[in-house]
């Protein structure tokens, strides 16, 4: 299949679709309970107080215009019910610019949400989230074939993704590039697993290989998602499997980034 083809693309955009919306589901059920407490009106770093010191520059939000903790509430889980309609696979179901509307809808309340989150939302992931959710609004409904061009879009995301976390490793530190992170990473992460204990006690030839292999998943693999299939295809397996890995052994993406 040539890499301008939008035939077979469909699945890829279901997966997108409903996979994007799944984990806005989660963030905004995930912000109606933590919000409040860590930023909200009587919260460890208050937005209204946030908003009031940043006045006048141009941070777009909903709750510039005005900010209570039931409003926040009230945005949180409109966007969970439309996350969750998303992830059903209804507004797919109609034309082109209702799922549109659905995306960019949850795209701008997280996006409001995270620009008044400060230090709470201050992660690469949170750009990540609303990066893919601005796109996958451009991925059409099912009454249309898959839009190829936002299709490279997503793998180019994936590349700057994979390929930008392997730089700031061979960069960042010189025990990812003699080999031995990981004889040490699994004992000080911050966010272990069950399996974790495990993987840290495996030989130490194991861990230098798995340094080796992450380097390769990250470094060389990105390069061959913009081939035509079945390779580009192979290299997508490549990067899910190494994904799986990480989170097998407790060595979450954002720890190894």
């Amino acid at each position: 299949m040539d890499l301008f083809s939008a035939e077979g693309y469909e699945f890829a955009r279901q997966v997108l679709q409903r996979g994007i919306a799944a984990v806005y589901l989660i963030a905004f059920i995930s912000a109606a309970n933590q919000f409040p407490a860590l930023l909200g009106e009587r919260g460890l770093l208050p937005a209204p107080q946030f908003l009031a010191r940043t006045a006048g520059r141009g941070i777009p939000t909903l709750f510039r215009w005005h900010y209570s903790d039931r409003f926040l509430l009230a945005a949180a889980w409109t966007g969970a019910a439309v996350s969750a309609l998303l992830l059903a696979g209804l507004p797919q179901l109609g034309p082109p610019w209702l799922p549109m509307a659905a995306f960019l809808l949850i795209w701008f309340l997280y996006l409001s949400i995270v620009n008044i989150g400060q230090t709470f939302y201050g992660f690469g992931w949170e750009s990540l989230l609303l990066e893919a959710g601005f796109l996958a609004a451009f991925l059409g409904s099912n009454d249309v074939a898959p839009p190829v061009t936002v299709l490279v879009l997503f793998r180019w995301l994936v590349f700057r993704l994979e390929f930008g976390a392997g730089l700031i490793k061979i960069r960042g530190d010189k025990a990812w590039r003699n080999l031995t992170a990981l004889y040490y990473h699994h004992e000080t992460q911050p966010m272990p697993n069950p399996a974790s204990w495990y993987f840290h006690h495996l030989p130490k030839p194991l861990h230098r290989a798995e340094v080796l292999g992450n380097h390769f998943a990250q470094l060389v693999v990105p390069f061959f998602l913009f081939f035509p299939q079945p390779v580009a295809g192979l290299a997508a397996l490549i990067v899910i499997i190494t994904q799986l890995w990480l989170v097998l052994s407790g060595t979450l993406p954002g720890s190894m980034s």
